[in-house]
C-alpha cells in the first residue's frame, strides 16, 4: 500500500459515467440500456465503498463509520419522502415497509454475512461489548415505539399514531439517536474502537491527504446520490420483473432496500474479512439507528404537512420475525466474541423473512 490512498481513476469515473447514463435514460433505449444502468450501479456502488474507506481512514473510527452510514441514511429518506409526496395516499405505508426491509437487512444479512465470513477465517472475532450494548438499547427502544406500539395504541383505530402521538414519538426517535450519536463520538467514543490492535496493515499505513479526503467525500456524495436515483429508476423494471414470477409487491421495497444499502454491506464485509468486526458493527448498527430514528421524524413531518396518514404498526407475522431478530442479535453480542454458528443462525432468520414474503 502506498503512503498516500490514491484515487484509482475507476472510482471517479464510475459517478461520473452513472450520473450521464441516468440522464440519458430518456432516450429509451430498451433492454440494453436497462443492462447498462444495472452496470453502472454496481459500478457506483463499489467506488462509493472505495471513497467511504479513505475517508474513514482519515477520520478514524467511529466517525468514519457514523459518516457513511448518515449520508445513505439522508439520501434513503430524501427517496422516502420524495415517493410519499408524489405517490399519494397509496404510499402511506412506504416509509414503514422500507424502514423494516432495511432493519431486517442489516441486522441479518448485513451482520450475518460479516459473522459468518470472520468466523470461516478467523474462528472467532472480538469486539467492544460496550458500544454494541449501546446501540442495541437505543435501536430496540426506537423499534418497538415506532414498528409495533402503534398496533396497541387507542386514539387511532389501526396501525396508526394519533397526530400527537406521532410527533412525540417522533421527537423521541431524534432524542435517542441523538444520544447515541453524543455517545459514539463524544463522550464514549473508545467503546467503539477496535480492542487493542486488530495487527492489519491498514491500521499503520498514513492517511489519506486532507485534499484527497475532501475529493472522497465529494465523489462519495456523488456515488450514493446516484445509486438511490438508479435504483429508483430501475423500480418499475424491478417490479415488471417481480410480477411476472407471481411474487408479492413488498419484494420489491426490499429489493431496492437491499440496493440502496449495498455500499454499506460491503464496506461491513470487507472490514468483517480483515478481522475488524468492530468496525462491521458499528457500521451496521449505526446504519440501523441513523434508518429508522431519521426516517420516522422525517415520515412526521411530511404527515403533519400534508395531512396524510401514515402507517407505521406492522402485522403478527412481521412482529415475530423483527423481535427473534433482535433477540438472536443481543444473544449473539452478548460476549464480546463472535462465530461461525451465531452468523448462520441469523442468515437463517433472513431466509426465513425473505421466503414468507414470497409465501405468506
Amino acid at each position: 500500500m502506498t503512503k498516500k490512498l490514491q484515487l484509482p481513476l475507476w472510482t471517479i469515473a464510475a459517478p461520473v459515467v452513472a450520473w450521464a447514463a441516468y440522464f440519458g435514460n430518456s432516450l429509451s433505449l430498451g433492454l440494453f440500456y436497462t443492462l447498462f444502468l444495472v452496470v453502472v450501479l454496481i459500478a457506483s456502488v463499489l467506488a462509493a465503498v472505495h471513497h467511504a474507506e479513505v475517508v474513514a481512514h482519515r477520520v478514524g473510527e467511529p466517525f468514519g463509520t457514523l459518516l457513511l452510514a448518515l449520508a445513505i441514511t439522508v439520501i434513503e429518506v430524501a427517496l422516502i419522502v420524495s415517493l410519499m409526496l408524489t405517490g399519494g395516499p397509496e404510499t402511506t405505508a412506504l416509509a414503514r415497509d422500507t424502514v423494516l426491509a432495511a432493519v431486517m437487512i442489516i441486522l441479518t444479512a448485513m451482520i450475518g454475512i460479516c459473522l459468518l465470513v470472520g468466523g470461516i477465517k478467523f474462528k472467532e472475532q472480538e469486539f467492544r461489548l460496550q458500544g454494541v450494548s449501546a446501540a442495541l438499547v437505543a435501536l430496540t427502544s426506537i423499534l418497538v415505539l415506532t414498528l409495533i406500539l402503534p398496533n396497541y395504541t387507542t386514539s387511532e383505530a389501526g396501525p396508526f399514531y394519533s397526530p400527537v402521538q406521532l410527533i412525540f414519538v417522533a421527537v423521541v426517535c431524534l432524542v435517542l439517536y441523538g444520544a447515541f450519536v453524543m455517545v459514539q463520538t463524544v463522550r464514549h467514543r473508545d467503546f467503539f474502537l477496535p480492542p487493542g490492535n486488530d495487527g492489519n496493515e491498514e491500521a499503520h499505513a498514513e492517511p489519506p491527504t486532507t485534499r484527497t479526503a475532501l475529493l472522497s467525500t465529494v465523489l462519495l456524495l456523488l456515488c450514493l446520490g446516484i445509486v438511490v436515483l438508479l435504483a429508483k429508476s430501475l423500480a418499475p423494471d424491478i417490479e415488471n420483473a417481480v410480477i411476472s414470477m407471481d411474487a408479492p409487491k413488498s419484494l420489491v421495497g426490499v429489493i431496492i432496500a437491499a440496493v440502496v444499502l449495498l455500499p454499506e454491506g460491503l464496506a461491513a464485509y470487507r472490514a468483517a474479512r480483515k478481522n475488524r468486526i468492530q468496525t462491521s458493527l458499528n457500521l451496521a448498527l449505526g446504519s440501523a439507528l441513523a434508518s429508522i430514528g431519521l426516517t420516522i421524524p422525517a415520515v412526521a413531518i411530511v404527515s403533519m404537512v400534508t395531512g396524510m396518514t401514515i402507517t407505521l404498526g406492522i402485522d403478527m407475522k412481521a412482529t415475530v420475525l423483527l423481535l427473534l431478530a433482535q433477540f438472536t442479535i443481543v444473544i449473539s453480542l452478548a460476549t464480546g466474541r463472535t462465530n461461525i454458528l451465531h452468523g448462520v443462525v441469523l442468515l437463517v432468520i433472513f431466509m426465513v423473512y425473505l421466503f414468507t414474503i414470497v409465501a405468506p
